[in-house]
Formats: structure tokens, sequence, C-alpha cells
């Protein structure tokens, strides 16, 4: 039923743009006949509709992956260099929450570990939304702030990474093979701001898939159970994951050599000082108006690397 409901909806919108287009060839026509300057106004303003109407259309089109309209699973690393990069992990945080907000999408914390000083050390969350997966696979790979680090009495100039990882929720009618004997699962007692409400039993779980390493935890739920259901269904994706990268990465003949999270990897910079710029270093598409984009505003640079993917020679960072 949910997809016949986006077959049925992504019909009506074709037939909604066929018709616009409809209307402004007869506009056109009348025009080539008579001049008239409130008939030309009115043609240029439905055009101009039309286009935006377009790109949306062109955009839903390229949302077409297996796996585009499944929910998505948000973790967020810092990179070296202690609070000041946990502060910025804080900070990519709230900004794609705030997208979220923005969507109306909903969001679940199922694990977040708090820095000593500022900042978060890690964090995993899911968007749940139609076609989270799609978008937000764009924003995957490392990001670079550039900023008079509030930490540092000394007021001098920081760069911080962070390393943002997009993996789609996998359904349950998807076979992902994960026997028992390769996990090691661990439980913890759950971290927080303590007081009343602190979680003073062992209900937090880690789970480790020995064959490939991975890692998962959630400590968001009191239920022991229901930590490991959530912590397993974040394994499921990442091993999902795993597996179609190898695919790819054979199929391409690439290496699939993971970057890490430090200078010249990373696939967008945020610089704060002396100057203000966001730069996406694939698609070379900028904004100057970072506070609206550290509050949000990402759809440029979302939209932007899904119609256009990466510029040639892109890759040369020039806002330093």
């Amino acid at each position: 039923m949910k997809r016949r409901s986006y077959l049925a909806k992504s019909i009506e919108e074709f037939g909604h743009l066929k018709k616009s287009l409809d209307d402004i060839t007869d506009l056109a026509f009348l025009l080539e006949k008579d001049s008239d300057e409130e008939l030309e106004n009115e043609a240029a303003s439905e055009l101009g509709l039309l286009a935006d109407k377009i790109n949306n259309a062109e955009l839903a089109a390229m949302l077409s992956g297996e796996h585009d309209e499944n929910n998505a699973i948000v973790e967020i690393h810092p990179g070296a260099g202690g609070t000041e990069s946990q502060d910025w992990a804080e900070m990519l945080m709230r900004m794609y929450l705030r997208w979220c907000e923005r969507r109306e999408y909903k969001t679940e914390i199922i694990n977040i570990l708090y820095g000593e000083e500022a900042g978060i050390k890690s964090v995993t969350f899911i968007v749940n939304g139609n076609y989270c997966y799609g978008y937000l696979k764009a924003e995957s790979g490392v990001h670079r702030l550039v900023r008079i680090s509030p930490f540092d009495t000394n007021k001098r100039r920081h760069t911080s990474f962070a390393s943002v990882t997009i993996t789609p929720e996998i359904s349950d009618d998807i076979e992902v093979n994960i026997r028992d004997e390769e996990l090691k699962i661990d439980t913890f007692r759950s971290s927080g701001a303590g007081g009343q409400h602190v979680n003073v039993t062992d209900s937090a779980v880690r789970i480790t898939h020995l064959p490939t390493g991975t890692i998962v935890a959630c400590q968001n739920e009191r239920s022991q159970h229901k930590n490991k259901a959530h912590a397993m269904k974040v394994l499921k994706g990442k091993l999902f994951s795993i597996e179609q990268q190898k695919l790819q990465d054979k199929v391409e003949g690439l290496t699939g050599e993971k970057k890490d999270i430090k200078w010249g990897s990373q696939i967008r910079s945020y610089v704060m000082q002396p100057y203000q710029l966001v730069k996406d270093l694939r698609t070379r598409i900028e904004n100057g108006n970072i506070g609206a984009v550290l509050d949000g505003d990402i759809d440029q640079f979302i939209t932007g690397y899904l119609l256009k993917g990466p510029v040639d020679g892109a890759v040369d960072d020039s806002t330093e």
C-alpha cells in the first residue's frame, strides 16, 4: 500500500506538470499573436513555477535507488583533536536534527557518548520518514570546521574534523546472514546526566561482529532487550552496506580504501574565521551564511550532489 500510494502520487504530479506545460504553451501562442504586458508577466511567473516543479521531479527521479526510500541510520564521530573535535561533532548532530525538524522527519537517538568537557565522542540516531536515506546518503563523509576555538585561551584558529556515516535501515524482509557465534555481546550501565532518572542496571548493549570488527551500541532504552533489538537493527544496516560496498568496489575496480578523519579527506568545509563560507568540495556549491547552514539549511548541498554528482577537479580545497 505504501508503494502504491507513492506511485499514484508520482503519476498525479506528472499530470500536473503536463497541464502546466500545456497552459504555458497556450499563453506563448497567444503572445505570438498579440503582445500583452500583463499576459507576459503571467507567463513568466508560470514558467518559473514550472521550472521549480521540474527540478523537484528530477530530484525525485534521482531517489530511485534500492533503499533510497528507507529510514536512515546516522553516525557521527569526531576526529583527533579532543574537546574541539567533539564540540564540532555535536554541532553537526544539531545541524542534522534541525534539518530533520524542517522536513518533519522523526528522529530517535539510540546511542550517545558525551565528552568530558564538551561535545560528544559519538552518536547514533535513526531518521524516520519517506526517502530519508535517499537524501542523507549525500552527507556521508568527513566534514571540516575552521574557527577560533572557544576552548583556546589564546584565541587561535583551529581546524577540526568529524565523520558522518549514513546507512539505510534494512527491513526485516531482507535477509542479512548474522550467526550467533559471530557476535560478542557486552552489557554495561548506561551513561547519562545522572539524577533520579539515572539507570542503575546494566541495560546498555554493545555488539561486536567478529568477522568484520563492526561495533554497534545502544543505551537509549531502559530495557536491555529493546537496546539489543535496536543495536541489531543498526548492525544489520551496517553489514548490508559493507557487502554493497564490496560489490561496488568489485564492479568498479576500486580499492575500497576508507579515508581517515583528517586533512585532505573532507567532503565539505565550514569556515567561520577569518571569513564565513561553507563549501562542498565535491560540487563546488558555496554558501556564505554559515549560521543558517549549521541551523539545518543544507538542502542546496544535498540536492546539488544528488542532481550533479562530483564535479571534475572539485576535490581541491581553496577555502584555506
